[in-house]
């Protein structure tokens, strides 16, 4: 009796569990979306048409300073004076940092006294000598003395020279590396100046496209912190080794604004303008979708998007040649790809 009271208990227990599990699994059913493939999906479009006239085309790049160094001290010390602070404007020439010179102009006085001695006694040996009181020999001793005391001398001015540091070219400071009463010696950084009154501009471009750059040729590029502003680069290398993606880079010198608003680091793009004789479609690369041996894009038909394939003659920048697949007059989706599929409905202005 005792046993079948404990399967009846059992089977309640497996019941209970099995009713419990059944009631979990509508409660997360009714909780995990469901995507319903015939709600349109919003997407932005343009409209494709043949042009022969020139098409503006980008190639993005960064900016970077002229020059970069860390300024240090040729003579160890103790530093006297720093003459500039972090983001100070300095030009060629200028003071940045002095370094105790203390012990050197003793030495330097030391040494003032001892050549005057030796050119009291260069007086005196030469008329002994004339008078053959002494021997020649001392008269040349203290000719060399005082030689060697004479180098000694200009070599102390040159090391009080170099106690003080001085600007190698304009440009600000961007990094401060010591203190005053800090000690200072050789490659041991002091400041780090940064010269952006000029500035480097550097692009990868694909193989194909370094057609489109000389030496010396002058474009015009932009800076995405400033786009209104339009600054002239003129090209000062064009690269001869390619990188793993088979791109090679382009350089060029641009001049900064007066006020110097274009940094170190910051981002831009070339303009160029890519002209034809012959009608063809250009479209924005980012309407292609696929691999880039097959290439895809969506077209809008009768309120749906309809995927086909498309042969591109030529990319430049962010914007696709395209040779064959498109007609003028196509619309085509340039954005809003999550879900969309191929016959999905779709709503667009």
């Amino acid at each position: 009796m005792k046993y079948l009271i404990n399967i009846l208990i059992l089977i309640a227990l497996l019941v209970l569990i099995g009713l419990k599990l059944k009631e979990n699994k509508q409660i997360v059913e009714e909780r995990v979306f469901k995507y319903d493939k015939e709600q349109p999906i919003n997407v932005l479009t343009s409209k494709v048409s043949k042009t022969t006239a020139g098409e503006d085309l980008f190639i993005t790049g960064n900016f970077m300073s002229n020059r970069d160094a860390r300024i240090n001290s040729e003579l160890q010390g103790k530093i006297k004076a720093i003459y500039v602070d972090m983001g100070s404007y300095v030009k060629r020439g200028q003071k940045l940092v002095k370094i105790d010179d203390e012990l050197l102009k003793l030495q330097l006085k030391a040494l003032d006294v001892k050549i005057e001695g030796l050119k009291v006694d260069i007086n005196r040996f030469k008329v002994l000598t004339q008078a053959d009181a002494i021997q020649g020999i001392k008269l040349e001793k203290a000719e060399l003395g005082l030689k060697s005391a004479l180098a000694q001398r200009k070599t102390i001015l040159e090391k009080i020279k170099k106690t003080v540091v001085y600007a190698p070219f304009s440009g600000i400071i961007t990094g401060k590396m010591t203190e005053v009463g800090s000690f200072a010696a050789p490659q041991m950084p002091l400041l780090q100046l940064t010269d952006i009154y000029k500035l480097k501009f550097t692009v990868n471009v694909p193989e194909d496209d370094l057609e489109l750059f000389k030496l010396k040729t002058v474009h015009t590029v932009l800076a995405d912190a400033f786009p209104n502003l339009e600054l002239k680069a003129k090209t000062i290398m064009i690269g001869a080794k390619g990188n793993m993606g088979n791109s090679y880079p382009v350089q060029f010198e641009v001049k900064n604004t007066k006020d110097l608003k274009i940094k170190s680091g910051m981002f831009g793009k070339i303009k160029l303008v890519e002209k034809s004789d012959e009608p063809r479609i250009v479209i924005p690369a980012s309407a292609i979708v696929g691999s880039n041996v097959q290439p895809k894009v969506y077209v809008a038909e009768n309120g749906k998007a309809i995927m086909k394939d498309v042969i591109i003659s030529k990319r430049i920048g962010d914007k696709v040649i395209i040779e064959g697949g498109l007609n003028d007059g196509d619309v085509i989706v340039t954005s809003g790809f999550i879900n969309l599929f191929d016959g999905a409905n779709i709503t667009f202005k």
